[in-house]
């Protein structure tokens, strides 16, 4: 079942919002058999959104609109796309009985009179209801097709995409024939040589489209099937296990998996204390440990020493020993780890050093130089590293590296 994808707002074309609702939908609709063909972004304007849905009808007879179904003036999707299909505007009494509880239920006081228009249903529509907002899905089957009028606002696009969609349009679609992704997740290889590695082995896989997808983060090397529910889990098996081989330790994870979660996860099953010491990342090791729920049970706790005094009062670090070797060296990464440890009581630590830029370096230590080191059960492991890109991406970087090597000993 061929889909157009429509999102609404000028912020979208000034860069100011990420459109993230594309790809949610996309994603999420592929595995019932439901294939988006084209997308479109238009700005808040009657003409931009009627061309688009429009346009949309008649190439597949099916648009979904995300965007401008907000009680403000630019909100003007619902008219615009009624106007489009010739149908008349009317206040749906349920739909403004709603809104109005939810101002009462959230002590917001009464409903403000814009919120009105958002009861605004055309003839013949039917109201996909919201639980998360006060702007309600619309769907609208006419002569011409179909149009799926839904919030821009992402928790509330995503709630009534999975719960309205998704089993509708499993009906409407093929249901033997599905697009299904699956995602393997490296680090620590650049897309180059992660295709130069592959190579051959790329040659040899059959039905399945294969891209690579860099990031900060490593390279996600998405496997992607079209065909019935069993070829499709076949030709994606097959791929796998021809590649993960070659992958080796490179690769981490699967699909949506993320590295500290992982390496959280390992360290739960050992009944292992996590703490790190961090320099030029500045805190963001113990950030992206905290994003995962339930990482107080493994996480007890780090300490950001960006300065020398710092190293030096909190984390035990030998004076002479950092004049001599200098704060960006292997022996002071290996001494902050170390000290992390013994004043956190853990027995896996992480620490990191190094010169983020973009001013800073030398002809010995350019710009990117980054010293890591990972303690686990009384061994430690440090690394030099020649991280490339701006001050944000070395720091990003260098997290994904502290916490690979931190997996690679685990």
């Amino acid at each position: 079942m061929d889909i157009e994808f429509v999102t609404v707002g000028t912020e979208l074309l000034l860069g100011f919002t990420h459109d993230t609702n594309a790809a949610v939908f996309a994603r999420t609709l592929a595995p019932v058999g439901a294939r988006v063909v084209r997308r479109a972004t238009v700005a808040d304007n009657p003409d931009s959104i009627r061309a688009a849905v429009g346009e949309a009808l008649s190439r597949t007879g099916f648009a979904v609109v995300s965007g401008g179904l907000g009680p403000t003036t630019d909100d003007i999707t619902r008219e615009s796309v009624a106007e489009e299909l010739g149908l008349e505007l009317r206040v749906d009494q349920t739909v403004l009985s709603d809104i109005e509880a939810r101002f009462a239920r959230f002590r917001r006081g009464p409903m403000p009179e814009s919120n009105r228009k958002q009861a605004q249903v055309p003839e013949g529509a039917e109201v996909l209801a919201n639980a998360f907002g006060t702007a309600p899905g619309l769907w609208i089957a006419t002569d011409r097709g179909t149009v799926v009028l839904l919030p821009g606002v992402p928790r509330e696009f995503k709630a009534l995409t999975e719960e309205h969609l998704v089993p509708r349009l499993a009906a409407l679609a093929d249901s033997e024939t599905v697009m299904v992704s699956r995602t393997l997740r490296t680090t620590g290889v650049s897309e180059s040589l992660l295709a130069d590695n592959l190579g051959e082995h790329l040659l040899a896989i059959n039905d399945v489209e294969v891209a690579f997808l860099p990031s900060l983060e490593g390279v996600d090397i998405r496997l992607t099937a079209t065909g019935a529910h069993d070829f499709v889990a076949r030709a994606l098996d097959a791929a796998e296990m021809a590649l993960r081989p070659i992958l080796g330790h490179q690769l981490y994870g699967m699909n949506e998996d993320d590295l500290a979660a992982l390496v959280l996860g390992e360290l739960r099953a050992r009944g292992a204390r996590l703490a790190v010491a961090e320099s030029c990342t500045g805190g963001l090791i113990a950030a992206r440990l905290t994003e995962v729920p339930g990482s107080s049970d493994v996480f007890t706790g780090g300490v950001v020493t960006y300065a020398n005094e710092a190293k030096i009062h909190r984390l035990g670090i030998d004076p002479d020993e950092l004049a001599r070797a200098g704060a960006v060296s292997d022996e002071v990464a290996r001494a902050m780890v170390q000290g992390v440890v013994d004043r956190f009581d853990a027995n896996a630590g992480i620490a990191v050093t190094g010169i983020a830029g973009p001013a800073g370096g030398s002809d010995e230590k350019p710009v990117g130089t980054v010293y890591l080191a990972c303690t686990w059960d009384g061994t430690i492991e440090s690394v030099k590293r020649h991280i490339p890109g701006t001050r944000h991406e070395v720091r990003r970087r260098t997290v994904q590296a502290a916490l690979d090597l931190l997996r690679r000993m685990l």
